[in-house]
């Protein structure tokens, strides 16, 4: 039986790709690179962007850093507010809670920024725990930010109960480290096939459709 939810925020909980895309260019820009491809851009939209810059780019660790530090810069004041919940998705959240279910938010933007966006909303009470990397690196990978939060619900021995909701590869490959099982959404900003080849227990391709499974859930 399914206890836990596990919500990635960018692309599942929020459609975040308008603040990332432009604070990814803004750093671009700074470094003299000017980006006219958008699907590049949206490849930032849930993972590390500090790994993002190393791949799309080639950055050696310092640039990637620097690139970080540059995104940051325009992200904190102004992009963060470049964002808002799917239609639907919090009814949804207080739905699966009302039916018994846990719900966190389990995500690899930063904890504070990821705590300002639900501030703004007055979003922060409807999850049971809120959790994502910190600015120094701690939690940077998402099977990192898993294993936490299962630990914080004592349920790091019981991965069966717990379930991943998350719209890229780097969701359902962090939380198979963990043991856990992850339900992919294409509403989110996946590559054609990408949730599939990584191995999504379930792929849906609305809010709707993801409510009535993870309901199907308990």
């Amino acid at each position: 039986m399914v206890k836990l939810l596990l919500f990635d925020f960018d692309g599942t909980l929020f459609d975040t790709g308008l603040g990332v895309t432009n604070c990814v260019r803004y750093a671009l820009e700074k470094l003299g690179i000017h980006e006219t491809d958008e699907s590049n851009l949206k490849k930032f939209i849930g993972p590390p962007l500090y790994d993002m810059f190393q791949e799309l780019y080639g950055f050696d660790d310092e640039t990637a850093n620097h690139a970080v530090e540059l995104y940051r810069e325009r992200y904190q004041p102004v992009g963060f507010l470049e964002c808002a919940p799917y239609e639907g998705m919090i009814d949804l959240v207080d739905a699966v809670r009302e039916a018994g279910f846990l719900a966190s938010v389990c995500t690899g933007k930063p904890t504070p920024t990821t705590m300002k966006i639900l501030e703004h909303y007055d979003l922060v009470h409807h999850f049971d725990y809120i959790l994502g990397s910190e600015f120094d690196g701690t939690r940077s990978k998402k099977h990192e930010v898993v294993a936490d939060v299962m630990q914080h619900f004592g349920l790091t021995e019981h991965p069966e109960q717990v379930r991943m909701i998350g719209d890229r590869k780097y969701d359902v490959l962090g939380a198979a480290k963990c043991g856990v099982k992850c339900i992919g959404v294409r509403f989110g900003f996946p590559e054609p096939g990408e949730l599939e080849a990584a191995g999504a227990e379930h792929v849906v391709d609305t809010v709707s459709e993801l409510k009535a499974y993870l309901l199907s859930l308990n």
